[in-house]
């Protein structure tokens, strides 16, 4: 309802009387078991273990660089002790045999210090992943179980100066010797030089290396090496020159380092050769014939960093929003209702829109992020081989990393302002936070390059051979396509002509059904994200058709593309959410997260009504309806707000926050 200024003549709102609603109950015990899902004892196992070693985050600020590298170093290895970090390894090398376990373990270390859990991330995700999915057998009898104990550390170097994304275009070179029967590693040029390489400052005395494998002055492609760095004594081996990356913006427990190779040789076995290898007699040889397939076929067996990299985002988040909500319950101010005592900041509508809704798509992400893990542990497990499901994958796991970090980010800087100026204060967790996860948002892939994967997807459905497509060979494959094909294979398409046809209203489906009905939430994400990926297809077409150069059609809808594959991705994290939601039993917890699972969509939808509106899903009046059931859904969630973020899980050694939270509501 609204009514008229007798002055201006402007329309404004005025409160309206809400329906009345039974409170919500939420079971917190009960509801950090749906959290924690299959791998509760794993979770409870690693909280145990955050405890033990919170000294690491209250020592930070006060020890030096070296101090700070060196104690997480030690760290890590006393993890690695427990055999927390060996779930994703083979149980014959001293593994845990469970990559769903690996994702949990490493999901919930994600709530302490994020120097040790990148440490951790690069010696048993990167350099032990790399050996593992890359290597066969000899180099799993070499190196997985001193790596898998922390006896062997070792580094990933694929990253350099002069090519991050662009991994294809790597510069440093591996020339097959025959006389020698020896690979020789050399940085070519200075933007050859490895950059940003984890563990090598310092403590890597391995390294798989990336570089293009030269047999006979024939260039093969980018291939993986393991390439001693140093002795067993520290020192760096010749014809190695390895620097230190210096102070970075967070992540200062993690050494950091920059590798240069002149002249360095290694046996033909140094090659990780599971899709390719080189004959004694100098011949290369690989099943995959076609080498940009053979390559994304390599990578794609990484595809589970860029799946912990979005799990620790949406951790890290939890851990802020733990805090600010807390701190909201806590601190009071002005004297808005009484005069007798001054108002709770969380009992504010303002500071509910502010924190509520990031704490329902931390729910929705967290739920996304373990449809994720669940088909990541199908496809590595064995479970699930056809090549189709492989790559849904890698397309899932880098829009859900994308959509994860960059919520963290968001979500991170929110809950410090709602903490105003002791949110400020280092003692108070949000100095470490905001530092250490600036860099999810690009590595382990830049968001937006990610997306671009994602969209690559979409438009060719699959249906094309996937991996020999670069961005003009994928803007080449839609124009020749009639783009009713696109449309025609698209799931969301399927999906939103059923639903159309199961509400009422048919074509009015948007206006007739109910704010809080989940079928409307999702048919409105899926009628987005229909509408963007045919639009992009349409535009790549006619930009061709018009004689355009590939490239530049392609960086004239950029924008495009990218917002087609977030909408995708924004549809799997509510349809995940929704499935949980409906799997619940009925009872108290289930319309508990509904409701949470309603401010998600609702807080979404209302976020992008510009586009909704000039798209004709959205009249005014059912978009003001939105923005009111949004602060209706706050309101009631009000005051289960403690017992949702209670729920996260967050070890209360490890959130660190005492000058906020030792705040009385007396």
């Amino acid at each position: 309802m609204s009514s008229t200024d007798e002055v201006t003549g402007a329309e404004t709102p005025t409160v309206e009387a809400e329906t009345e609603v039974p409170p919500l109950t939420v079971d917190v015990p009960a509801l950090a078991d749906v959290l924690d899902g299959e791998y509760g004892e794993i979770r409870a196992a690693v909280r145990e273990q955050l405890a033990a070693y919170s000294s690491v985050l209250s020592d930070a600020e006060t020890m030096t660089r070296e101090e700070f590298r060196e104690r997480v170093k030690d760290v890590v290895v006393e993890v690695a002790a427990t055999g927390q970090t060996g779930f994703g390894f083979p149980k014959e090398y001293g593994g845990g045999g469970d990559i769903g376990a690996s994702v949990a373990a490493f999901e919930t270390l994600a709530f302490g210090d994020l120097s040790v859990l990148v440490k951790v991330g690069v010696q048993f995700g990167l350099f032990g992943g790399a050996i593992l999915m890359l290597g066969t057998k000899a180099h799993h009898d070499a190196y997985l179980e001193p790596l898998i104990k922390g006896e062997l550390l070792g580094c990933f170097a694929m990253t350099e100066t002069g090519h991050g994304s662009n991994v294809q275009a790597l510069g440093t070179v591996a020339t097959f010797d025959p006389d020698t029967d020896e690979f020789v590693i050399e940085t070519t040029t200075p933007a050859a030089t490895k950059d940003y390489i984890g563990n090598a400052a310092r403590h890597a005395r391995l390294a798989v290396v990336f570089a293009q494998l030269d047999v006979a002055g024939v260039r093969h492609g980018v291939h993986a090496f393991v390439v001693p760095l140093r002795d067993e004594s520290g020192a760096v081996l010749p014809g190695i020159e390895i620097t230190d990356d210096g102070l970075k913006m967070g992540l200062n427990g993690v050494d950091n380092g920059r590798i240069r190779f002149s002249g360095v040789r290694v046996p033909r076995g140094a090659l990780l050769n599971e899709f390719a290898d080189v004959t004694e007699d100098g011949t290369y040889v690989s099943e995959i014939e076609n080498p940009n397939r053979r390559f994304f076929t390599m990578l794609g067996t990484l595809v589970q960093g860029r799946v912990c990299v979005g799990a620790a985002g949406i951790s890290a988040a939890k851990v802020a929003l733990t805090i600010a909500v807390e701190y909201g319950l806590r601190r009071r101010q002005f004297e808005a209702t009484s005069e007798e005592q001054e108002e709770l900041l969380l009992d504010y509508g303002m500071h509910q829109r502010r924190l509520l809704p990031l704490v329902a798509r931390t729910y929705a992400l967290h739920f996304a992020q373990e449809v994720l893990t669940a088909r990541l542990h199908e496809v590595f497990s064995g479970i699930t081989t056809d090549e189709v499901t492989r790559r849904q994958l890698e397309a899932r796991a880098a829009g859900t990393k994308a959509l994860a970090t960059w919520h963290a980010t968001r979500a991170i800087q929110e809950s410090r302002e709602a903490c105003g100026g002791a949110g400020y204060l280092a003692v108070n967790r949000f100095t470490a936070l905001k530092a250490d996860t600036d860099v999810f948002t690009t590595f382990e892939g830049d968001n937006t390059v990610l997306l671009q994967l994602v969209a690559k997807g979409l438009l060719t459905d699959y249906a094309s051979d996937f991996s020999d497509l670069d961005q003009l060979g994928m803007v080449k494959f839609v124009a020749g396509l009639a783009v009713e094909t696109v449309l025609e294979k698209s799931r969301a398409h399927k999906l939103l002509e059923a639903i159309k046809d199961a509400l009422p209203g048919g074509d009015e489906w948007d206006q007739d059904a109910g704010l809080l009905d989940p079928d409307y939430h999702l048919a409105m994400f899926e009628f987005r994200e229909e509408h963007q990926i045919s639009g992009v297809a349409r535009r790549l077409k006619r930009g061709v058709d018009a004689g355009m150069n590939p490239g530049e059609v392609f960086s004239r809808v950029q924008d495009h593309v990218i917002s087609a594959a977030r909408a995708h991705v924004e549809r799997l994290v509510l349809e995940a959410f929704i499935d949980k939601v409906r799997s619940l039993p009925d009872g108290d917890l289930r319309v508990a997260l509904n409701a949470v699972c309603d401010l998600h969509a609702l807080s979404s939808i209302e976020a992008d009504r510009a586009w909704f509106m000039e798209h004709g899903r959205l009249t005014t009046q059912r978009s003001k309806a939105i923005t009111r059931e949004v602060g209706a859904l706050c309101r009631r969630l009000r005051p289960v707000a403690g017992d949702l973020v209670a729920a996260f899980g967050v070890p209360r050694e490890v959130l660190r926050a005492e000058e906020l939270l030792s705040w009385s509501d007396a």
